[in-house]
């Protein structure tokens, strides 16, 4: 192990962080998308500095397969555009850029002063930026080009004895942003970390702050899970710290309310995370039907309702209505919930289809022609 070395306020040589070589890390280039490797060297080849960040650094520690590559630097956003063609500047107050290849976004983002906090938007240096990362274990710094690791917090030891701790203080760090509650619980599930009892303790009591985010960013969240192999395990945790309440109140009141709800709707969890590792791909409308199928069933006595209405007609827009209620504030894509709904109502007797769609609605006309003539 390597030692980066710094000076404090009045000059004087002190240890910065430790630098951790490839036979310590075990880290292979091999497994870093192609194209992130090329962003490195190019901000390197225009004289500036470049590192992977965050949770792409830790799961490759792990042997996990990143889903994706930031990239923090030096440079301004606006040399970055100059440096990238197929890049965007996004944000209004928090500027990064994102790098195109083909259906690939790289984010790219400049080192952050932590003067205003860890929200602040001043540009910093690596010294400040670290700082402004919410867990040890995702403030790792890897340079592929001398496939170093930068380590200013002791990440490497936390990742090595699975525990999850905050660099933010936690008098700051969810009052700055609640939505580090979320990702504690995510990184605990799909890391095997421990959240400390402070953390935990500090989770509960300042859960009511995801009140305050609003519905898009809680549906983005929610998505992620929903999407991950863990999905059992994030939901699990996020219902022990009194958060799921803010991501889903209806099932989570029903939860609470009835035993049998609660057990069959973490066996549905277990399924879509089973069913996230064989089928990654499948579309979001065949993970949602696990999140509403318990509502879903409880609405009706579905046997009765097959046998006395065995196709949709005004029943499938109902039960959409109630879905779409009942999934608030998450607000997915439409034809995925439809596509969820239709197939429970399927597995449920009632069927959907056109060919019975016409039938309907020429069985209705029959019944109006036949109504009329018995009023005349």
């Amino acid at each position: 192990m390597l030692i980066r070395y710094g000076t404090d306020g009045n000059g004087k040589l002190i240890k910065k962080a430790n630098v951790y070589t490839s036979q310590e890390h075990l880290i292979s280039n091999t497994n870093i998308d192609p194209d992130a490797l090329q962003i490195i060297h190019r901000l390197r080849d225009a004289g500036f500095t470049a590192y992977i960040v965050g949770g792409a650094v830790r799961d490759l520690i792990v042997g996990n397969k990143p889903k994706d590559f930031d990239i923090v630097t030096d440079a301004t956003p606006s040399r970055i555009k100059r440096i990238f063609r197929n890049s965007r500047i996004i944000g209004r107050r928090f500027r990064l850029v994102h790098v195109v290849f083909g259906s690939k976004i790289f984010e790219v983002s400049t080192f952050r002063s932590n003067a205003e906090g860890s929200v602040g938007n001043e540009f910093g240096t690596i010294d400040e930026d670290v700082l402004r990362r919410d867990f040890s274990i995702n403030a790792l710094y890897y340079d592929p080009i001398s496939c170093q690791i930068i380590d200013y917090v002791g990440g490497m030891r936390d990742i090595k004895k699975h525990i999850l701790r905050p660099v933010i203080p936690l008098d700051r760090i969810f009052i700055e942003d609640p939505v580090r509650m979320l990702r504690a619980v995510k990184y605990s599930a799909t890391t095997h970390a421990k959240i400390p009892f402070s953390l935990r303790h500090k989770i509960i009591s300042s859960a009511v702050l995801l009140s305050q985010i609003s519905p898009s960013r809680l549906t983005e969240e929610l998505l992620k899970i929903i999407n991950s192999t863990s999905a059992y395990e994030i939901i699990k945790e996020a219902l022990d710290t009194d958060l799921y309440i803010y991501l889903q109140p209806a099932a989570t009141a029903l939860i609470y309310e009835n035993k049998n709800f609660e057990k069959s709707y973490l066996e549905n969890m277990k399924a879509l995370s089973e069913l996230n590792r064989t089928q990654p791909d499948a579309r979001m409308g065949k993970k949602l039907t696990y999140l509403i199928k318990d509502f879903v069933y409880s609405l009706t006595d579905w046997k009765k309702e097959a046998k006395d209405n065995p196709v949709f007609t005004e029943i499938y827009a109902k039960t959409w209505s109630d879905c779409r209620n009942f999934v608030l504030p998450m607000n997915p894509v439409r034809r995925e919930l439809e596509y969820a709904v239709k197939s429970i109502l399927n597995e449920l007797g009632l069927s959907g289809s056109s060919k019975q769609k016409k039938e309907i609605k020429k069985n209705k006309k029959t019944k109006s022609t036949v109504q009329n003539e018995s009023e005349k």
